[in-house]
């Protein structure tokens, strides 16, 4: 017999002896399993294949029978103004308000039952009833330091849909990005092409491209998605074709994240910081958007004692963002030894404040985080011990932290600076002096520029920057 000819050839030979060791010592050591030991596919928890987070196909309008709720909706688009605004425009559109919020006033509380055996009618039904709970409050002149009543005709079919879909009964990122748009071209599937925002506060272009521009965000993280699911489904994320496909998803997932940060910046001209903060920003406000000191709102009908979510939209409501955390394994709590050691300022940020945004997210898309939390081998432990991995994962963790220092750029320009100016003002403001800006107000008595949610604004994306940092493998 010709020994040689039956012989694979060496490099061969090579990698299946490397292979072979590698299995032993995998199957030595109890490495050789999945990343998550039971996945179920993302489809089970509302994500599309091709559109994410977003429904594949625009929300229909509700039954007949909750008409009152969609044409209220359509009529308050472009009638109403801000309460605290008084200018010539606004007071012209005050006697409609009044007759709108008391028509609301008068209604019937509507039963959700029968929307509660249809996904889509249950979303639809949200997003219509928090957008008119937040044109009711803001649009209603009210004294400073005064509670907002939000009637039962609102506050008791709008709690009842979000403990079926397991959210938060106010207006979310959801409401006003995932499920407020339909098709211009009803022939064609969703795309940024194929999208049009239907319900605006302001009625500005601004306010519709700030909608266009989140939206772009969460479509162009579907590949991020996608590369979360490769990893999750290999069947042994120690072989060596597992650790390749890993080393070009973390090297793709690195473009993926810097394309989102042009999409951020690309906001600027499209939408005017002072439009923005000055018509815009106050009708996303929530409940505790004045601070804990500050009196919120009272959903009337609805059980005192039940605690309630009612912050209002943010972007740290993106269930993009949030996997995307996971997946690299953010210690956005600050559980884990890393360097370099949090600064007093990150620890008096608001720790819990991620956790808290996801139950303003839909049910289903909290069941795929808490799913993808379960990860019994993180992509970050697998780097650390790899070390063709190491690099490709601290560049997609890089990436990541320089989208934050961008979102800290917007923030300045867009809240903290203007919440300096005054309505009929326009300001400049260099995004390095953000924090020191902010500490000269807290010095003066000015107080801290809050979000929406009420948190302390520039603390809040610090923390989150600098927890990005310390997930860098080659700081610890």
């Amino acid at each position: 017999m010709d020994v040689v000819n039956v012989l694979q050839t060496p490099p061969i030979f090579f990698r299946l002896f490397i292979k072979l060791a590698l299995s032993l010592f995998s199957s030595t050591f109890n490495l050789n399993y999945k990343a998550i030991p039971e996945r179920r596919q993302q489809s089970s928890y509302d994500i599309d294949p091709r559109t994410g987070f977003f429904p594949p196909k625009p929300l229909q309008r509700l039954p007949s029978g909750y008409s009152i709720w969609e044409d209220a909706l359509r009529a308050a688009n472009g009638n109403l103004s801000l309460g605290e605004d008084d200018s010539e425009e606004a007071l012209s559109k005050r006697a409609f308000g009044e007759r709108w919020r008391s028509n609301i006033a008068s209604w019937p509380v509507l039963d959700c039952t029968p929307l509660q055996t249809d996904l889509r009618s249950c979303q639809r039904a949200h997003m219509v009833l928090a957008w008119l709970v937040n044109f009711y409050v803001h649009s209603m002149p009210r004294p400073q330091g005064t509670p907002a009543l939000v009637p039962k005709s609102l506050a008791v079919p709008l709690t009842q849909i979000s403990r079926h879909l397991a959210m938060a009964p106010v207006l979310t990122f959801a409401d006003t990005v995932l499920w407020n748009w339909e098709l211009v071209n009803p022939a064609e599937p969703l795309s940024m092409d194929n999208i049009r925002f239907v319900n605006l506060f302001s009625g500005t272009d601004d306010e519709r491209n700030f909608y266009q521009s989140s939206a772009r965000a969460e479509l162009r993280g579907v590949e991020i998605l996608r590369i979360i699911d490769d990893y999750t489904s290999h069947p042994n994320i120690r072989d060596l074709t597992a650790i390749s496909k890993v080393a070009r998803d973390l090297t793709r997932l690195s473009g993926i994240v810097d394309s989102i940060s042009e999409i951020i910046q690309s906001v600027r001209p499209n939408c005017d910081p002072h439009v923005f903060y000055w018509d815009i920003r106050p009708w996303f406000e929530g409940s505790d958007a004045k601070g804990p000191t500050e009196p919120g709102w009272i959903y009337e009908g609805v059980d005192v004692s039940e605690p309630l979510d009612l912050s209002g939209p943010s972007a740290g409501q993106s269930s993009v963002m949030h996997a995307l955390d996971i997946f690299l394994d953010i210690d956005h709590k600050l559980g884990q030894r890393r360097y370099p050691a949090p600064s007093s300022e990150n620890k008096r940020a608001d720790l819990g404040f991620m956790e808290r945004m996801r139950r303003y997210m839909p049910g289903k898309h909290q069941d795929y985080l808490r799913q993808l939390s379960s990860i019994s081998l993180t992509v970050r432990e697998v780097a650390r011990s790899t070390p063709a991995l190491r690099d490709p994962y601290d560049n997609a963790v890089t990436a990541l932290k320089r989208l934050r220092d961008q979102h800290i750029r917007i923030a300045c320009l867009y809240i903290v600076t203007m919440s300096r100016s005054t309505p009929g003002s326009r300001a400049g403001c260099p995004a390095s002096a953000m924090i020191e800006r902010l500490q000269a107000a807290r010095a003066s008595g000015k107080g801290p520029v809050r979000g929406t949610g009420g948190n302390e604004l520039s603390v809040l994306l610090k923390a989150g920057r600098d927890a990005t940092r310390r997930a860098i493998l080659k700081s610890n």
